[in-house]
């Protein structure tokens, strides 16, 4: 078997390479009647915010021919429900467990994970720069070098753990986001978020979800997902995780090629709910056919 430990920080080291996307594997402890969680290396739980949130409307899913769109809305009951019901729960998995932290506000982001800062297990955070920013109109923080820094500065005044930024593709240039991000402080990056779509009711005469747009994720994106991680790569030097349709190990594959340190999985969960043992095991089946002993090796072997 081939070695698998990955460093995403250098705070953390995963001991393999498969990661869970926020959003797609609920708390982790959802998933447990069908697989072993500890054989992962990390798990990223559903998006938390400060207050509780409620979500959008329905429908807030939709298939389309190669992924869907989803308009959840961070629907969660907020960091102290997660630190007093869920944490309990999960804190003792041979896993490395990472929450996802989402705001409306730098403020909010930076309280929320203080507040996760004090949970001996939880030794990591993905901030999700995707989210509307209140002070500005409802732009995302994430779509400018400004907005994204303001988030990571906050956070990272509050936060001495691995810190890990979520990217969001909806951008014109985003190896200047990543940059302005990294020189913020972030630890690793994880790209790409989903990207901006809609689908209509033709019998109904309306768009599909109830406000109209979502996310768009699954193979149809993996594309421009690895493009993107590709771009990223040569212009920071922090640690990449790479996510956006990898439906099995060989997108896996190329996405640690590409430079990617380590990978998530989201819409393929849905499918599969084995998927990402799965892609371990033919991660590791790939190294051993073609004589490589050690993961790192291919990371970044695509220039």
């Amino acid at each position: 078997m081939a070695q698998l430990q990955v460093k995403i920080s250098d705070k953390l080291t995963l001991k393999n390479p498969v990661m869970t996307a926020s959003g797609t594997f609920g708390y982790g402890t959802e998933f447990a009647d069908f697989i072993d969680l500890n054989q992962l290396g990390g798990i990223i739980v559903k998006g938390t915010t400060l207050l509780p949130r409620e979500g959008n409307d329905y429908p807030r899913m939709a298939e389309t021919p190669m992924g869907m769109l989803n308009c959840v809305g961070l629907q969660n009951k907020g960091v102290d429900h997660f630190i007093e019901h869920i944490y309990p729960t999960i804190k003792d998995y041979d896993t490395e467990f990472i929450v996802n932290v989402s705001g409306s506000t730098p403020e909010d982001y930076a309280i929320c994970a203080e507040k996760i800062a004090a949970l001996d297990k939880i030794n990591a955070i993905e901030l999700n720069i995707s989210c509307p920013n209140v002070h500005d109109g409802g732009m995302a923080f994430g779509v400018t070098c400004a907005g994204a820094a303001s988030v990571v500065k906050a956070v990272r005044k509050a936060y001495s753990k691995t810190l890990m930024v979520k990217l969001s593709p909806n951008v014109t240039n985003i190896a200047e986001i990543a940059q302005s991000i990294e020189a913020e402080g972030a630890d690793c990056l994880s790209l790409i978020n989903t990207l901006m779509g809609t689908a209509i009711d033709i019998e109904r005469r309306c768009t599909t979800l109830s406000i109209g747009t979502g996310g768009l994720s699954g193979p149809a994106i993996k594309p421009i997902a690895l493009r993107m991680v590709m771009q990223v790569a040569k212009a920071v030097k922090v640690p990449l995780i790479g996510l956006g349709g990898i439906m099995n190990a060989t997108d896996a594959l190329e996405f640690l090629m590409a430079g990617a340190s380590a990978i998530q999985i989201g819409t393929a969960n849905f499918i599969d709910p084995t998927i990402t043992i799965k892609v371990r095991d033919g991660i590791n089946d790939w190294l051993d056919k073609h004589g490589v002993s050690d993961v790192n090796d291919i990371i970044g072997c695509v220039k």
